[in-house]
């Protein structure tokens, strides 16, 4: 029988409990797929607490690695025996064995293991779409990137600063900028002890930066702001610190005509084409060396809870994987 981490009621990571499930045959579009390996993102832990909704009793994950193990009818973008791996879709990634929509899995290339892609297909797509899509970084850009030394965050430097970009990035601790700055942060600065926007300043000698990349949310959003040029984008991608207050939008008149986007993963690769662009683009990079994937921490999926736990209370950097 297969086996999987649920949860029936909403709450800390106690809630989360293995148990058995039942794994049906792939019907038109999907395929089993046996998983290998998972990816443990924050975004799981607001499904998990009720901040996002879930029906209960609820899986969790929409991010793994694996074989597939059968076909549904006329399933042509997939085989048995493929390596795949998927983000997206509905939740159920912190399982053994499921049954998911074809069209959200992408075949691996040879090159790219079961656990990098476990660790970068929610993490490195979205910085995929953040640096290459919300907004095109490109040479000679100075970029602010919150939580620099996160999972996504490594991804973000590295591939920003192979752009040809400089990247500012902010941390929790010394350890966390000596991590980040390993992996492209030009100016790691601790938010703890450091006003991250006077040091903004000083970094670009007044000029502020055309972007900022922010997931922490409630937090940081007002003196993100604060850091932008005129006519600058604050690229808002998560809340980690909780949600942001209401904002009177003549503020953005008042900061020099700013623009605020709330952008997501699910949008920018809800089309299976799309998908496909942003998936060739993130394995390229990672293909060519320019972009290392740190996976930090390994868990065994039944022990689940105790990696909500640190990932909670900020003991984890970079990505995050449990295995199978």
């Amino acid at each position: 029988m297969t086996h999987a981490i649920r949860f029936h009621e909403t709450g800390g990571p106690e809630v989360l409990i293995w148990e058995e499930v039942a794994v049906g045959q792939p019907g038109p579009g999907e395929a089993r797929v046996r998983h290998t390996a998972i990816g443990l993102n924050y975004v799981d832990t607001y499904v998990r607490s009720g901040t996002y909704s879930a029906s209960l009793p609820s899986c969790l994950g929409t991010e793994a690695a694996g074989v597939v193990e059968a076909v549904g009818p006329g399933v042509i973008d997939v085989k048995v025996g493929d390596r795949v791996a998927y983000s997206g879709g509905p939740q159920g990634a912190y399982s053994e064995k499921r049954v998911i929509p074809v069209d959200r899995l992408v075949v691996l290339p040879d090159g790219i293991t079961d656990q990098q892609a476990a660790a970068m297909m929610l993490k490195g797509m979205t910085a995929q779409y953040l640096i290459r899509q919300t907004y095109k970084v490109k040479q000679g850009d100075t970029i602010l990137f919150h939580a620099a030394a996160g999972g996504v965050g490594l991804i973000a430097c590295q591939w920003a600063k192979a752009l040809g970009a400089t990247v500012i990035g902010t941390v929790g601790s010394d350890e966390k900028a000596k991590l980040a700055k390993a992996y492209g942060c030009d100016y790691p600065i601790v938010y703890t002890r450091e006003n991250f926007v006077e040091r903004v300043r000083e970094i670009t000698n007044g000029s502020m930066v055309p972007v900022v990349y922010d997931s922490i949310g409630k937090d940081t959003f007002s003196a993100s702001l604060d850091c932008l040029a005129p006519r600058g984008l604050m690229v808002l991608f998560g809340q980690s610190s909780g949600a942001v207050e209401p904002v009177n939008l003549s503020i953005l008149a008042q900061k020099g005509s700013l623009y605020v986007t709330r952008p997501t993963l699910g949008t920018y690769a809800a089309k299976r084409a799309d998908l496909l662009v942003m998936a060739r683009d993130l394995f390229d990079v990672v293909l060519s060396g320019k972009v290392k994937i740190e996976i930090n921490q390994i868990y065994s999926l039944r022990d689940a809870a105790k990696a909500h736990q640190d990932l909670q209370a900020r003991k984890t950097t970079g990505s995050t994987i449990l295995t199978v």
